[in-house]
């Protein structure tokens, strides 16, 4: 390296010499500069070293890929065929109690195996609703919005004229498309889709106090637990002592929820202008039991 610079000062000294410029003391002042770079005394800083190496250009940086724990925004609205999407297993028969026979792979293992650990201590469980899609959901939710489908034994577009009070109404027990947990085929609706079941049956009390008692060991937890109470859930759905989630995998996807589905992703349905006035995603997408997140 120090034969390139002197090599490089002497041809600079060369040229100065050689080179007609129009301010004589220019050409002294580069004289004298390039004698400079070869004569420095004892004890004088040299000057530093002309490097005439080149750096390759940094890289473009390549597009981020997701993590493998990133749950796509398609799985989090239910905007899947799950009978061909590998995530999701369809329910065995035995098991089928209605039309939704499909759920994520990991909760349908987890809940046959919990389905066969009951019935060997003379518990019969059933799934009565599994996933739905975002269509299925919107179906649901319109028929309800528009009066098709009485609630409280109303027609909701006639005695809630305001929207956001007709949403709340609606909101008490089904879910806006694109928020519900049945979208994640993570969640389960067991034996009835009523609470008098659980409560007034014989049978179904026996099936609720064995799920409360054993259903955590196999990732199962009530998401929708009571509002009454000291310690009662603030918002959210009424109670539904039917509807169980399987935790390990619905509480990373709730975890990515509020990250990827905002309020302008959630549209397409009827009454949709209301979600961020009521504050579906906080107040319901959110207002679970707290002991299901994991």
């Amino acid at each position: 390296m120090m034969r390139v610079t002197a090599s490089l000062s002497l041809f600079a000294l060369l040229a100065a010499c050689s080179a007609a410029p129009s301010d004589p003391n220019t050409g002294s002042a580069m004289v004298t500069a390039s004698i400079a770079g070869l004569t420095s005394g004892p004890g004088e800083t040299q000057p530093p070293a002309l490097d005439i190496t080149t750096e390759p250009a940094p890289a473009a940086e390549a597009p981020v890929e997701p993590t493998p724990s990133h749950v796509a925004f398609k799985y989090l609205i239910g905007d899947v065929d799950p009978a061909s999407d590998q995530k999701f297993a369809r329910i065995p028969e035995k098991y089928i109690g209605g039309s939704r026979v499909w759920g994520h792979k990991d909760a349908v293992d987890a809940f046959v195996r919990m389905a066969e650990d009951a019935e060997q201590n003379g518990y019969k469980l059933k799934i009565v609703s599994a996933f739905r899609s975002f269509s299925d959901q919107k179906q649901i939710w319109e028929d309800k919005w528009t009066g098709k489908t009485l609630v409280g034994g109303k027609k909701l577009n006639k005695s809630l004229p305001d929207p956001a009070a007709r949403a709340k109404k609606i909101l008490e027990f089904s879910s806006m498309p694109g928020t519900s947990r049945h979208h994640w085929g993570t969640d389960f609706d067991f034996n009835s889709l009523e609470n008098s079941y659980f409560t007034n049956n014989k049978d179904g009390r026996r099936i609720y106090d064995w799920l409360v008692n054993h259903a955590a060991n196999y990732g199962f937890c009530q998401v929708y637990t009571s509002k009454k109470g000291e310690d009662a859930r603030p918002t959210g759905y009424e109670e539904e002592k039917w509807h169980w989630s399987y935790a390990p995998v619905a509480s990373w996807y709730l975890r990515q929820y509020p990250i990827d589905v905002g309020y302008g992703r959630l549209t397409g349905f009827l009454g949709s202008e209301t979600a961020q006035q009521i504050g579906v995603i906080p107040n319901y997408v959110q207002g679970i039991n707290p002991e299901c997140v994991q």
